[in-house]
């Protein structure tokens, strides 16, 4: 009889849980086979795995040795990508926390975040020797005689002044031909290294600036040890940006790193130009201007702890950091931190939930914090720093009205708004002139008729761009030429009505023919390195006029614009969205904070037809504080968020019906969860502002409550409901908790 080993000794097949790019929201169960179980994958790792019909790359969520489905019917995983995981355990509980939360898929989540190569099971990269330059000795002694170009001499100097510099940063400023040019004449070379120590001696390029009592009253309350959120609540140019760096230069001095958030890429030369001007410590940047390779290689630097400070977008919030130390993120109001779309996320509340789970502090920056930052100062969940006065010198601007009413406009300038202009570009100064909506004309219509071109796959018009003799659809993109006559009436007296950024330019340049007028907006700052250089533009001193929408409305700083001019300040005053009054109050403040930053006092011309509006009243005359609680007074009497929770069922399809019907069923299997109360009510299913957007038809479920727990109750329990239902395969939908926009 063969002997029978103990039960202790039997082994028991090892299960990989493991999270895949999919709609599903549940992670899948394989096999170990025995050769791979010598050196199982860790939580983290990746591994690659049969998928129906293909073959993907998954996330190991865990290990375990049992599984709800029959052994077997689980598929062995077919190799396993790495060694070691590619995310700290932290960071992988933060995943799983915003899956949760946002009621998203895990493995859509994960993947979301992850760089596109790594997607795809590439490998991540080695740790790569860095290209320096430096001038020779040669150079150094007789470097000017042996060059002949302006250009090959300036780099010659700063090389000279610099020595090591990285390749990329000259390659922003200087030609390769200008570089290989000095390789040729050998008064430069090429030195490669690899990651280096930071030299916290010569950390510093340039000396931290001299504080003002409330900067350095904010900077000794602000402790960089553990978890706190701090709310940097300053008016604009008053100096968040010097109390960055300095709690930047302390965490970098401990040997940690630091992870900055802003909110869209226009920031990112600006703010990079300035990080790297002060510090002599690597920095790596992660937005979606980035090539993928460029992209992989930044991640795996923060992953490896190479780079001391990661400058980002709203995904970097997702970067892995090797010694995390501090989490800032500026302009901590912007909507751009919450996705839109697919996984919906707020990159603002990530980055607390991060910070307080890898216990490091926070800092929240902005000149018109959120409802929702400042409630939480109230309740205690934040703690508030105000800076109220401007850093050095400057003033806060001096805010005028012009009654639209009583006025001459023409390309939507008022006489005495053009007569300031004129004063301001008479006297050398540099103007910002703010419309936001770019193109020529919000629409085109038949002076005959009536009739407007509408966007054949949108609820919306379509926009005149005169310069490409184009109709475009500002929503799904879609473009036409311009008509010739009349669709309706064949007429042939099509006009622009309206005014644009594009119109706008071109009756300022007529003005002022002899002064440059720099249009910035999404149109013209399409190609490479054009935002640079008009800001290059902007900073040289010489006299401008700047016109451009939102983009020029956040964190840059001009230090030579005396006068602001905004030609609709009307725009959010009669939206349906409940969050409309916020943003414009917020928009109004921040764009006019880009006047007067420097030694010339700044003022502020609002064009508007609503002079005498009490929300407008208030911001101008106390200012956006007072504004802020006005806001929150109503918002509690309504019990609207940051007083009550809200959540979102998006659903979208060809045909109304469809998404609507989804909805219907949608809201009765919810109604069966948790009936309608006082706490926690229905209301749906409603259009979406613009119901029909790139031929498909929007329609949402609002869910209000309460408690979120209540939210997080209902939603846990709906969505697999959701998930089975035959309509479900006829739309697209998804849950947007904490919805910004409508």
């Amino acid at each position: 009889m063969a002997d029978l080993k103990p039960l202790a000794s039997i082994s028991k097949p090892l299960i990989v849980r493991v999270a895949v790019l999919s709609p599903l929201r549940r992670s899948f169960d394989y096999l170990l086979p025995d050769e791979l179980a010598k050196s199982p994958p860790q939580p983290g790792c990746r591994v690659s795995v049969p998928f129906g019909r293909r073959t993907v790359i998954g996330l190991v969520i865990e290990l375990a040795e049992s599984s709800d489905f029959d052994l077997d019917k689980l598929k062995p995983v077919d190799a396993i990508v790495d060694a070691d995981p590619l995310l700290p355990k932290s960071l992988f509980k933060l995943f799983n926390w915003a899956a949760n939360y946002y009621h998203h898929p895990i493995g859509d989540a994960l993947f979301t975040a992850l760089p596109v190569l790594l997607r795809t099971g590439r490998p991540l990269p080695e740790p790569r020797l860095t290209r320096l330059w430096q001038a020779t000795k040669t150079g150094i002694e007789n470097g000017h005689e042996l060059l002949r170009g302006a250009k090959q001499r300036a780099l010659l100097d700063e090389l000279a002044a610099d020595p090591l510099r990285i390749e990329n940063d000259l390659l922003k400023r200087y030609s390769r031909a200008t570089l290989n040019s000095l390789l040729e004449k050998q008064v430069a070379e090429i030195v490669f290294i690899g990651p280096q120590e930071i030299d916290v001696e010569n950390l510093l390029r340039q000396p931290p600036l001299t504080l003002n009592p409330s900067q350095q009253q904010a900077m000794d309350t602000i402790d960089c040890h553990g978890f706190n959120s701090w709310l940097l609540d300053g008016v604009t140019g008053s100096g968040k940006t010097e109390i960055y760096l300095q709690c930047i230069e302390k965490i970098i001095r401990y040997g940690r790193q630091a992870l900055v958030l802003i909110p869209e890429i226009s920031l990112t030369p600006q703010t990079e130009k300035r990080f790297r001007d002060r510090f002599n410590a690597p920095l790596v940047m992660l937005h979606s201007g980035l090539t993928d390779q460029e992209r992989l290689e930044s991640w795996a630097q923060a992953a490896r702890g190479e780079a001391a400070i990661v400058l980002g977008t709203r995904s970097a919030v997702f970067t892995p950091l090797k010694r995390p130390g501090i989490i800032i993120l500026d302009e901590e109001h912007d909507q751009s931190y919450k996705q839109q779309d697919g996984f919906r996320y707020s990159a603002r509340d990530l980055a607390v939930i991060r910070a307080k789970q890898e216990t490091i502090p926070i800092i929240l920056g902005s000149a018109t914090p959120s409802l929702e930052s400042l409630n939480n100062c109230a309740t205690g969940r934040y703690r508030h720093l105000l800076l109220r006065a401007r850093a050095g010198e400057a003033v806060q601007p001096h805010w005028r009205m012009v009654d639209l009413r009583a006025e001459q406009v023409e390309c939507g300038i008022a006489t005495s708004t053009l007569s300031a202009i004129r004063e301001a570009v008479a006297q050398n100064q540099q103007v910002l002139v703010f419309l936001n909506r770019r193109g020529f004309a919000p629409a085109m219509l038949c002076h005959d008729c009536g009739f407007a071109v509408d966007c054949p796959n949108c609820d919306t018009r379509l926009t005149v761009h005169r310069r490409h003799q184009r109709l475009l659809c500002h929503h799904c993109n879609y473009s036409r030429r311009l008509p010739q006559c009349c669709p309706n009436c064949q007429s042939q007296r099509m006009v622009a009505a309206g005014d644009g950024t594009e119109r706008s330019e071109g009756f300022l340049q007529s003005r002022f023919p002899d002064t440059p007028v720099l249009r910035i907006d999404r149109d013209t700052t399409r190609k490479k390195n054009a935002m640079q250089e008009m800001f290059d533009a902007v900073d040289s001193g010489e006299p401008c006029v700047l016109i451009g929408t939102q983009m020029l409305a956040k964190g840059h700083h001009f230090a030579n614009i005396s006068l602001v001019a905004v030609l609709d300040a009307d725009s959010g005053l009669f939206s349906a969205d409940f969050r409309a009054h916020e943003r414009l109050g917020q928009l109004l403040v921040q764009v006019a904070g880009r006047s007067g930053r420097g030694k010339i006092a700044g003022s502020v011309i609002l064009q508007t037809h609503q002079p005498d509006h009490p929300l407008l009243d208030v911001l101008i005359k106390q200012g956006y504080s007072h504004f802020a609680n006005l806001l929150s007074e109503q918002r509690q009497l309504l019990q609207l968020p940051p007083f009550s929770q809200l959540t979102l069922i998006r659903a979208d399809a060809d045909r109304p019906d469809s998404a609507e019907a989804f909805l219907q069923q949608a809201r009765q299997i919810a109604e069966s969860i948790i009936s309608p109360s006082p706490s926690l009510s229905y209301l749906g299913p409603l259009p979406a502002l613009m119901e029909r957007r790139n031929s498909r038809y929007r329609y949402l479920l609002q869910i209000s409550g309460e408690r979120r727990s209540d939210l997080n109750y209902l939603l846990s329990h709906l969505v697999l409901q959701l998930e089975k239902l035959p309509a479900a395969r006829q739309v697209r939908w998804g849950i947007d908790v904490d919805p910004q926009e409508l």
